[in-house]
This record gives structure tokens, sequence and C-alpha cells, in this order.
């Protein structure tokens, strides 16, 4: 059972999250009122699969508490849960670290199978991220410059395909490589392009026309 973790700090919104995510089938390991207190958890021994993040919270939003999970425990997903329905919200905490972004208003079937996608695969992104994420990029700006003469025939190839569905074990086979191989790649890309999630590498991808959206 997946275990999961619940960051908000509206206790009866919370309280009854924690109801509903046990509900679908998931165990709820515990829940905080801030960022700050996740830690504390988390520091305590605590370590869920998923972490259902709020974004506007008091002492550590979500911001934060995702970049902290980011850098310590790159091992915990985090899913944003938020009624913060804007796009430079999306885009900065899919840069903090988040694998995912879900609003509060979604039901609890799409709910359940973001918890389970991002647990498995590692990453959710919902019709309405997507849609969000793509008009972001439609937007021209002076830096959208195809600049992939610097990368090789494999990057470029391992670029197109983080675009897909595929895992990277999947990508692995399909390029007929180790999955070591496919994190160099991926690092080294991360390291070129300065990039640091999945998504960013997606982006630069249609942005330098590699692949269509």
């Amino acid at each position: 059972m997946i275990s999961v973790a619940l960051v908000d700090d509206h206790v009866l919104l919370r309280n009854g999250l924690a109801t509903l995510v046990k509900m679908i089938g998931f165990n709820v390991l515990f829940e905080a009122d801030h960022g700050e207190e996740l830690i504390k958890k988390i520091n305590s021994g605590l370590l869920p699969e998923v972490v259902l993040m709020d974004i506007n919270m008091r002492v550590l939003d979500g911001y934060d508490a995702t970049g902290w999970i980011k850098q310590h425990h790159p091992e915990i997903k985090v899913l944003a849960l938020t009624m913060v329905d804007d796009e430079n919200a999306i885009i900065k905490m899919l840069k903090c670290g988040a694998r995912g972004y879900l609003l509060k208003e979604c039901s609890a079937a799409e709910l359940k199978n973001a918890i389970k996608t991002v647990a498995e695969k590692g990453f959710y992104y919902s019709e309405m991220v997507t849609g969000r994420l793509i008009h972001n990029i439609s937007v021209p700006d002076n830096e959208a410059v195809n600049h992939t003469a610097h990368l090789t025939d494999k990057e470029i190839e391992f670029l197109k395909l983080a675009c897909s569905e595929l895992t990277y074990k999947e990508i692995a086979y399909k390029m007929k490589v180790s999955p070591r191989t496919i994190d160099t790649y991926r690092d080294h890309l991360f390291e070129k392009l300065e990039l640091k999630t999945r998504t960013g590498l997606a982006i630069y991808a249609i942005k330098n026309g590699l692949t269509r959206p």
C-alpha cells in the first residue's frame, strides 16, 4: 500500500482529505500543518512515498518544502494539491521538484490515479497542467532559439523520448542501452541545458523543434 503524507494548514480540509485518501486505498503515514512540520516528521524517520503538498502555507510554504524534499529526499514524490490555478505557480512548483500538480476540485478518481501514477512512474501531468505548459512554451521569447548543435545524437534521441510517458527504464530498453547510461544522458543534459527536471527537458525539446506537443 502506497504511503502518503498530507501537508495543508486548513485542518478541516486536511482531515477530510485524509479520510478520502484512506477510502481510495492508500495509507496516510502522517499529516502536517506546514512545511516546517513536514521536515521535522521526515527527519524523525517517517518517509512517505508520496506527499500531497499545498502551496500557500504559513511558516514554510509548498515551494520551499518541495525544494527541501528534492534536495534531501529525492526518492519522495511531491504531488501539489492546491487551490492555486495559476500557470506561474504550476511552473514554479515543477521547478522546485514537484512531480505533478492537481487542483483541489479534482475528482476522487483523478486523485487516486495521480497518487498511483506518481508513485509508480515518478510523475503525473494532468491535461490541465499539460495545457498550461504548452501555452507557456508557445509564447515567443528571445531565448527560444535552437541551440541543439552542441548535443550528441544520443542526447537528442533521449530528449525526444523524455517527452513521452515512457519511464527511464523503458527509454533505456528502447534505446538499447543500460539504465545507467540513460542516467548519464539525463545528467549531462541537466548540466548542459542548466535544467533540473524532466519537464524542463520536455519544454526545451518542444521549444527547439525536436518534438511536437
